[in-house]
């Protein structure tokens, strides 16, 4: 076996000795061959975001070529709320290079994620995963940047009170076992997501650890590696549901909802991000950020209240977007600062060689790494429509590169100070607000929907949905009506406790 493929753990790439964005029909019918793979399943994200299954037995191998090059019909009209019944029948189309060996299908399958197309063989405009690659492609042809991503996947897991190492109210950031109750699941989500072809960067559990009179709550975060865009996409709503996969299987509740209780950390999904040009990070000039990086942060700025119509979705996502929390509120970005909406993280810039420091025995010559510099984005949540999520960042970004006074809108809301201090209180005041419920969210979207309409990368009819949507909860002021009432909340709180 060729070296560079023996340690994959994605099983068709070590099997077909390839990276799978070259897989072809012939590698996935030779790879269900050689593995005697039974089943096919085509997976794909319709409307509301979730994934959805279609199940095939194979039983030859001239109805696997069939299905695999000519995919499949489905109902529209039942994943898409604007398709009329009369004339609703879509395509499934398998995307090869999403292939992957089903972790809990008793019987040997292979799944696929596919593309929708009509009944003219286009892709269908307002299709989650084709929304992301209009966007994505648009953006590379005006910038000649390539948009890296990748997303940090927080979730609590309920269970049964530990009694013999009980958690630590609000103390489990790094927590190991056996402090860690849960740290086998995450293990072993991590494991199968890279099974799976996710690029996983590190897991960890996080801040948020209670317990109630019988049950404990457990927060865990697994992180990925910087891909494109529809990669990121891709396997976190793979992740999502491996963990909730893990959850069936050992009896626990796995919940990525943005807040469980009030006063204890909420599940954030914050995004990375970066631009690439030649293989080469540009998001840092001469040890410093980067002009191309402050006006890409300029966008996330300007268009940032409409960007929680597809980030923070459910009513349940205001109650962790509060003031005094890491939980972004007001629209601004520094430094290293978990106080503000986009975080610049550490980066590797320092220049010293930490490595020959810690290890002054080893000789080996100093690591000319590539810069490891991107930005983040703070105030998505586990609620997270994630292609729509994505593109609508890439629209942020793409403006704020077009934007003729990029720099000086982003130099005007860079923060470096706790804005939440008393001392700071005038510059807090000087700040605009992220909304403080969907209603305004909606609002917010419908006030900024020419920027994503542009270039025809969202469909008027897709943002028309959101706003519809959005609206309908009708939860304007509601944290102040649910404050003290534990017992609504609660009721509010398990409503929405799988919503995406």
């Amino acid at each position: 076996m060729d070296q560079e493929f023996e340690f994959r753990a994605n099983l068709l790439e070590r099997f077909l000795e390839k990276p799978s964005k070259d897989f072809t029909r012939k590698d996935i019918v030779r790879f269900v061959v050689g593995n005697n793979i039974k089943r096919l399943n085509f997976r794909y994200v319709a409307e509301d975001g979730k994934l959805k299954l279609l199940n095939f037995v194979i039983h030859s191998i001239e109805y696997l070529e069939v299905m695999l090059a000519t995919g499949e019909r489905v109902d529209g009209s039942s994943l898409f709320s604007y398709i009329e019944a009369g004339s609703s029948d879509l395509y499934v189309v398998p995307r090869y290079s999403t292939s992957f060996v089903n972790p809990f299908a008793e019987v040997p399958t292979l799944d696929i994620l596919c593309s929708f197309y009509t009944n003219k063989g286009e892709p269908l405009e307002t299709a989650p995963e084709y929304i992301l690659r209009k966007a994505t492609r648009l953006f590379t042809e005006r910038t000649g940047f390539t948009f890296k991503a990748m997303g940090e996947l927080e979730y609590y897991v309920q269970g049964k009170k530990e009694e013999l190492y009980p958690a630590e109210d609000q103390k489990g950031y790094h927590s190991a076992s056996p402090f860690s109750n849960y740290e086998y699941i995450r293990l072993e989500a991590m494991d199968l997501i890279a099974q799976c072809g996710g690029k996983i960067k590190y897991g960890h559990s996080e801040v948020g650890n209670f317990s109630t009179d019988a049950e404990s709550f457990e927060q865990h975060e697994i992180e990925f590696l910087p891909v494109n865009a529809e990669d990121a996409a891709n396997q976190l709503v793979l992740a999502k549901w491996i963990l909730r996969q893990l959850g069936e299987k050992y009896g626990v509740n796995i919940s990525f909802a943005p807040k469980i209780t009030v006063g204890k950390a909420g599940s954030g999904l914050h995004v990375h991000m970066y631009l690439e040009k030649d293989g080469i990070n540009v998001m840092v000039e001469e040890g410093q950020l980067s002009p191309v990086a402050r006006r890409f942060i300029a966008g996330l700025m300007e268009l940032a209240g409409a960007l929680t119509a597809f980030g923070n979705t459910i009513p349940t996502s205001y109650l962790r977007l509060v003031p005094h929390q890491e939980a972004p509120t007001n629209i601004c970005w520094g430094d290293r600062n978990r106080s503000v909406l986009v975080r610049v993280p550490l980066g590797w810039l320092g220049g010293a060689n930490m490595v020959r420091d810690a290890n002054p025995q080893d000789e080996s010559p100093e690591y000319e790494g590539i810069s490891k510099q991107t930005i983040e984005i703070r105030s998505p949540d586990g609620s997270a429509d994630i292609y729509h999520l994505f593109a609508g960042l890439i629209v942020a970004g793409l403006r704020g590169l077009e934007m003729e006074n990029g720099l000086e809108k982003a130099d005007s809301l860079y923060v470096d100070v706790n804005i939440f201090k008393e001392e700071n209180k005038k510059r807090l005041e000087m700040l605009e607000k992220l909304p403080d419920c969907c209603y305004g969210s909606a609002a917010l979207l419908e006030k900024k929907r020419a920027f994503f309409e542009k270039d025809g990368i969202f469909p008027r009819r897709t943002i028309d949905s959101f706003i519809a949507r959005l609206r309908a909860y009708n939860d304007q002021g509601l944290s102040e009506r649910l404050y003290g009432k534990t017992d609504e909340i609660r009721t509010l709180v398990y409503k929405y406790l799988h919503y995406m």
